[in-house]
């Protein structure tokens, strides 16, 4: 059940983290006034709003295939005509064993929160706080839980790659999850019109590492 929420997990641990650097890099690099800064900080959060997108129409896609090429095994009452089930709830409300293509959601949820953490704590290559301020204590709690809970991530995708399901639905959950990262980190974030980087126009060659943790 705790992978089954793992978007909510990543959700309320990234949503504070974003928030803060965000509107702490725009701040420590002068780049807006107070008002745009909060504007900056929202459009960084519509990565989550992004993130809750795609979890919801991808799970959706992967139950809908499921009803679509599943059925039921059901043992009906004597005398009575087979019943036709048309979703894998129906089925279970009867006690009965749905056979459908069941796309790893596990391996999709999990390859995609993962690799979300990844890019989102790469802000703090960039970030620059005081070193005693109360700020970088919460901000560092925060990146601590960050790695713990991506930690219990790759962990319980392991769990799910040696126990759960067949080959050609852990593969096809792994390539939609990091495909859905790629799309959006690696393509549509890198455009105007989009939430954005957690390191805006600082190139890879240029990051200064003056977050020590």
């Amino acid at each position: 059940y705790f992978v089954k929420v793992a978007w909510a997990w990543t959700f309320w641990l990234l949503l504070p983290f974003i928030t803060l650097t965000a509107y702490q890099f725009a701040k420590s690099k002068l780049l807006y006034s107070p008002a745009r800064r909060v504007v900056s900080v929202l459009r960084r959060l519509g990565t989550l709003l992004v993130g809750t997108a795609i979890w919801y129409c991808c799970t959706s896609l992967f139950l809908y295939i499921e009803n679509l090429t599943g059925t039921c095994s059901a043992a009906g009452k004597v005398g009575e005509p087979r019943r036709l089930y048309a979703t894998k709830q129906e089925c279970r409300r009867d006690s009965g064993s749905w056979n459908g293509f069941d796309i790893s959601g596990h391996c999709f949820l999990l390859s995609y929160c993962a690799m979300m953490i990844v890019e989102e704590v790469a802000v703090l290559e960039g970030l620059s706080i005081d070193q005693n301020s109360k700020l970088r204590v919460v901000i560092n709690g925060l990146f601590v839980s960050l790695c713990f809970l991506a930690g219990i991530w790759v962990f319980m995708f392991l769990c799910t790659a040696l126990y759960f399901h067949d080959f050609s639905q852990k593969l096809i959950g792994v390539v939609i999850g990091l495909s859905a990262w790629y799309g959006t980190y690696r393509v549509w974030y890198l455009k105007p019109i989009s939430p954005g980087l957690p390191l805006p126009n600082v190139p890879l060659s240029s990051k200064k590492y003056s977050y020590s943790r």
